[in-house]
């Protein structure tokens, strides 16, 4: 299928990993990020995902983990990246990479174009970028809240790793999203739900097949 690659984040039971699969989703997300709706543990994150097929990609999603986190789930299940959605330095991103020999995905907030400043330092750090909504000071955590940003603040980002766009997408937004952000790859988990942590099949369909049309509009 052609179009923008697409991940599917916050997967915790069969249905919607089936679902996400044959629809062909590029990445497959685990949340082991207790304070999430979609947390699991590595051991059943494991057993959910132990028909992927090769070719998708597992990232597992992480808040300000320390390397004991990290080794506890890795131990358990053998993830090909790992997203951090915490505050992160990019120091710290570099020895997550070392220490643990994975490629790391840092999320950043975007509320403002001055928030892009911020993504500036984790060049040449992290492997890749996730531009999310900034969280507000009354949430209760940092992502899968739903909310989206302006979008178009990203057709001026010339950084040099590549990036996804994440933050309130939908089946119903998501070639909009794409046309105003330029965006190659894009991330929802809430947008593809009935209930919180509740994949619903049909609207995974149709994200993928609204993703896989998508084109930047500039």
């Amino acid at each position: 299928m052609m179009g923008v690659l697409v991940k599917i984040c916050g997967l915790a039971e069969t249905e919607g990993l089936d679902a996400a699969v044959e629809a062909g989703m590029d990445f497959a997300g685990f949340v082991f990020y207790p304070g999430s709706p979609r947390a699991l543990s590595p051991e059943a994150a494991a057993d959910l995902a132990d028909a992927l097929p090769d070719e998708i990609t597992k990232v597992g999603l992480f808040v300000d983990p320390t390397d004991d986190d990290l080794d506890r789930v890795l131990r358990q299940f053998r993830l090909d990246l790992i997203q951090l959605h915490g505050n992160e330095s990019p120091e710290r991103v570099d020895r997550i990479r070392l220490e643990f020999g994975l490629p790391v995905m840092k999320a950043i907030g975007i509320a403002a174009a001055s928030d892009l400043d911020r993504a500036r330092a984790y060049e040449g750090h992290a492997d890749w970028l996730l531009f999310d909504a900034k969280p507000m000071d009354d949430d209760t955590r940092p992502g899968g809240l739903g909310r989206s940003f302006p979008w178009h603040l990203l057709q001026d980002w010339r950084g040099e790793t590549p990036w996804m766009l994440a933050g309130g997408l939908t089946p119903e937004n998501v070639e909009r999203a794409v046309a105003e952000s330029g965006a190659g790859a894009v991330d929802v988990s809430s947008g593809v739900e009935s209930a919180p942590g509740v994949k619903d099949p049909a609207r995974i369909a149709a994200f993928l097949r609204a993703a896989k049309n998508a084109r930047a509009s500039w």
